[in-house]
């Protein structure tokens, strides 16, 4: 996208917005994460592949673990350009409430739970970042200092709102790109806590780590004293990096280029975004072309008013101007001011008409103005519904296309257990065949052994016989 949405259009999230947000979320297991210049990039994966390859498959868990460490790096990537970027525009101390920053901590607070392993309690499995973030104070004696400030927070229960405040603390102190380098390249001691391919472990998580170091150049105050880190939804709001920051380019070109680079499913979330958006602001114009149709109407009856007024004006000046001629000339005087006064008044009912017919115009050019974009709009969004239709018809397609191949990986899977307890068979008959063999030949030998033996016995009874 060529720039994210600029701060001053981005409101506080609500509850409401979390939550819509939170159902809304696209998993990032499922699709892969690229950058394309400015673009963020979703594809989603293959299904299935009937044909044996030596690559690894999407079941492989090391598959899986590597696309999400891309996806979470690509992703941090954004969150951080976007947030250097709107804070510098910004031009002010960031504090708790703003969107992006929020945005960052929660991409933040993904990739450090990555990989991470489970510890047995007595309540069950936990999964927490607070544990390996304990850890920098050890490496980095500076850190020391806000890990004992979080843990003297007495609104805080639970690890991971402790390592949210860790987070928001270490960006305070314009240290946390330094803390984190540090913990990266102790991994003897984070293989404690992350399994042997989590983003901490791999080069995703120093990559990361040197882009911290541009958030050095914004300045952040947080209050921690009655923020509840506890229980936020740590969701990541896409919508925030789905919008076109300059709308004066047109919508049409920018959806047709997210649509060349986003698979059906993410295509299909976006063109509905984007309908409702399309579909808020044709309402908009529909109470707006009411508003000035109510004004045209208003307008005409003052225009019909003042033609009435100034053609009774007329017929009151005619008749003074005939009244003139015919009558003395001593009353000409009176009705000479009369008529001046007439004339002044025509002159200001005439400039008054004047500027309402121009205003009239005015009105007319804007309504035709707003009829036009309606048409626009609405011809925008029969071709996005149109779109939408045919998105829903390649998801039902791949669909479809993804149980057939499971059925016929299915069958050939019953073909192939089917061939193995032939071979298992046949390689017990010949086995059994070898045995009989074997017996055949010890059985021959016995037989040509008893041959000699009476061959010889029969040589000795000739030679008596004789």
């Amino acid at each position: 996208m060529s720039a994210l949405t600029p701060p001053t259009d981005m409101p506080t999230p609500t509850t409401d917005k979390i939550t819509q947000a939170a159902m809304e979320t696209i998993y990032l297991c499922k699709f892969r994460v690229s950058m394309d210049g400015e673009w963020l990039c979703l594809r989603e994966l293959d299904d299935i592949s009937l044909t044996p390859d030596p690559e690894p498959t999407h079941e492989d868990p090391n598959y899986l673990m590597a696309n999400e460490r891309m996806n979470l790096m690509n992703m941090a990537k954004l969150s951080i350009k976007g947030l250097i970027e709107s804070a510098l525009n910004l031009g002010r101390t960031l504090d708790s409430d703003y969107a992006p920053l929020q945005q960052f901590f929660v991409v933040m607070e993904h990739c450090l739970k990555h990989g991470l392993k489970a510890k047995k309690t007595f309540l069950g499995q936990n999964k927490s970042f607070w544990g390996p973030l304990e850890l920098v104070e050890k490496l980095v004696p500076e850190a020391a200092e806000i890990t004992a400030s979080v843990k003297d927070l007495p609104g805080l229960k639970t690890p991971v709102g402790r390592g949210r405040a860790w987070l928001r603390l270490a960006l305070m102190q314009k240290k946390l790109s330094e803390y984190m380098k540090a913990l990266i390249n102790k991994k003897e001691l984070l293989s404690e806590f992350y399994e042997p391919n989590a983003l901490m472990m791999e080069e995703e998580g120093a990559i990361i780590a040197g882009l911290l170091v541009g958030l050095n150049v914004i300045d952040a105050n947080f209050c921690m004293k009655g923020e509840d880190l506890d229980s936020q939804v740590g969701v990541i709001d896409f919508s925030m990096y789905l919008k076109d920051g300059n709308s004066s380019k047109g919508t049409e070109g920018y959806v047709q280029r997210k649509l060349d680079f986003f698979s059906p499913d993410v295509a299909f979330f976006f063109l509905c975004a984007t309908v409702n958006n399309l579909q808020a602001k044709v309402d908009a114009l529909e109470k707006s072309n009411t508003k000035l149709t109510e004004e045209l109407a208003v307008a005409n009856n003052r225009i019909i008013t003042l033609q009435e007024e100034m053609e009774r004006v007329k017929e009151e000046s005619s008749y003074i101007l005939e009244s003139n001629r015919k009558g003395p000339k001593q009353d000409r005087t009176a009705e000479g001011q009369a008529l001046s006064e007439a004339r002044k008044h025509l002159k200001e009912e005439t400039q008054l008409r004047l500027d309402v017919e121009k205003e009239l115009e005015m009105q007319i050019s804007m309504r035709q103005e707003m009829e036009l974009a309606m048409k626009m709009l609405e011809k925008d969004v029969c071709e996005k519904q149109d779109a939408l239709v045919s998105l829903r018809q390649q998801l039902d397609d791949l669909r479809a296309l993804k149980h057939e191949l499971a059925f016929k990986l299915q069958s050939s899977d019953l073909g192939v257990k089917q061939k193995s307890e032939l071979n298992s068979r046949l390689e017990e008959k010949t086995n059994q065949m070898a045995a009989t063999i074997k017996q055949l030949e010890q059985s021959e030998k016995d037989l040509v052994k008893q041959a000699k033996t009476l061959n010889s016995a029969a040589n000795k009874l000739i030679p008596k016989h004789h």
